[in-house]
């Protein structure tokens, strides 16, 4: 079935590598560049580090006003406290990553892969998050408990989307869960995470992939593999391959 809007692609930070600086726009910085072809990145330095208001502020007023950022959930929260007792740490974390305004697109919450799905413990995180914001939700968990019809339910219950990874620790995390109605797909480069560049036939397959979900138009797309720089030129081929797919 042909689709008539295309899924949102962007990388994993905006650094532009030489040798596709020609495809960007000219810019102030290194991000309104990188804007002038990508829709949405993730920022995911926010997970090792607090950045100040004003930090997000400035990065807000770098890009245009359709722009998303994705910004990933501390690890102060997801992998020292393991999500519990984090009621302090989402408030600074939040009032700060919500100076970004509207352009504050997703939140991202990456979880150790050595934290077992406790229902309860869940279930208390989620509820506190939602309390305190409406943004959207995409969640990466890393151990295989998760990955169940219970798990599944409870994220769908909060509005909280599975990311689809690559590559996936077991199949089931190859595909979008939780909430459906939106989709966040991570590729993190394989067969080395963060360092392999994705040729066409794996672009194309994720291409065809994010067709078949009910909402393409909503369905975000990060390429993570970054460390050598081919996150950026994967981005720029599956934009390209995906209008290809929306007019087969």
């Amino acid at each position: 079935m042909k689709r008539s809007a295309l899924p949102l692609v962007g990388c994993a930070g905006w650094s532009i590598p030489s040798a596709t600086a020609a495809a960007f726009g000219a810019g102030e910085s290194a991000l309104h560049r990188y804007a002038t072809r990508f829709s949405v990145v993730e920022i995911n330095s926010s997970f090792y580090r607090p950045h100040r208001p004003e930090t997000y502020a400035r990065w807000a007023s770098s890009v245009p006003s359709s722009f998303r950022f994705s910004v990933k959930v501390p690890r102060s929260i997801s992998h020292d406290a393991g999500l519990q007792a984090t009621g302090r740490l989402l408030d600074e974390f939040l009032d700060a990553a919500g100076c970004l305004g509207n352009r504050l697109g997703v939140l991202l919450l990456q979880l150790p892969p050595a934290l077992v799905y406790d229902g309860r413990r869940a279930a208390a995180f989620f509820k506190a998050l939602r309390r305190r914001t409406a943004v959207d939700v995409a969640c990466e968990p890393r151990h295989p408990s998760w990955f169940t019809r219970s798990a599944d339910a409870l994220l769908q219950r909060h509005g909280i989307a599975r990311v689809a990874a690559d590559p996936p620790r077991i199949p089931q995390a190859a595909h979008p869960g939780g909430d459906t109605r939106w989709s966040y797909w991570r590729w993190h480069g394989r067969p080395r995470m963060y360092y392999s560049a994705y040729g066409d036939p794996d672009l194309a397959a994720l291409a065809a992939s994010t067709q078949e979900v009910e909402r393409p138009e909503a369905s975000w797309i990060i390429l993570d593999n970054t460390a050598h720089g081919f996150a950026v030129p994967n981005a720029l081929r599956l934009q390209t391959l995906l209008k290809e797919t929306k007019h087969a």
